[in-house]
């Protein structure tokens, strides 16, 4: 079978192999805290001190990981892809971006971090985005307005995940969706299969194990997505 467009979703199962922790344990904690402290608006409100310590730790341990073979895969990927490829990654860490600087992406490649990324931070006043690579205070001023003040750049619960205008576009247009490490427990990721089979696209779940929303996927290849996605990209 022929493809041009394609969508791939990304969870937290592919970094997870790069040493990324998934954070949230089978306990429900995230790293010791219910995510109501700090996941929320309310909690940043409540306690900033303690949401941006959580972000700055996580935001420092990326130093310590890289790229795996599933993310160069996919960069190598999208650097001969000849149709429209996007990459929609719910992780908010930048080893897919760190994957795509080196190789020359084709010209239909596009990346979108739906729940935001780690090393940015967002006017509370303005919303504007700006990179941030280091530790960011409790009350860190805004450099966009004189009342703002910078919180991570985190779709936090109960929020909107961003550019999902475009992601249904893609979805709606595409002939192949690819999920890869994803629990197929959290919306509206979870219902991107069903766009893209609404589409007619053929839809592959690559994880672990069978997610939550397998059986409404064409096909499931299960293995760790170092091994499994390099395999099944090489053979487009």
């Amino acid at each position: 079978m022929t493809h041009r467009n394609i969508v791939v979703l990304t969870g937290a199962g592919i970094s997870a192999e790069s040493g990324v922790p998934t954070f949230r344990g089978a306990d429900g904690l995230w790293e010791g805290h219910r995510f109501e402290d700090v996941a929320t608006p309310e909690a940043f409100a409540r306690d900033p001190e303690l949401v941006q310590r959580f972000y700055n730790l996580r935001r420092a341990a990326l130093s310590t990981v890289q790229p795996n073979a599933a993310h160069h895969a996919l960069a190598e990927l999208a650097a001969r892809w000849e149709g429209d490829f996007l990459l929609v990654t719910q992780n908010v860490d930048d080893l897919h971006d760190r994957a795509h600087a080196d190789p020359l992406p084709g010209m239909g490649f596009e990346l979108i971090h739906m729940h935001g990324e780690l090393l940015k931070g967002r006017c509370t006043r303005t919303g504007l985005v700006s990179d941030w690579p280091g530790d960011m205070a409790a009350h860190e001023p805004s450099p966009d307005h004189p009342d703002g003040w910078m919180r991570p750049h985190i779709v936090w619960f109960g929020e909107m995940p961003l550019h999902m205008d475009r992601i249904e576009r893609a979805l709606a247009a595409c002939d192949l969706f690819v999920s890869i490490g994803t629990s197929g427990a959290v919306y509206p990721a979870a219902g991107f299969v069903d766009l893209a089979r609404r589409a007619g696209a053929r839809t592959v779940e690559i994880n672990l194990e069978p997610s939550l929303g397998a059986g409404l996927f064409d096909e499931g290849l299960y293995g760790p997505a170092t091994e499994v996605v390099p395999g099944f990209f090489a053979a487009l």
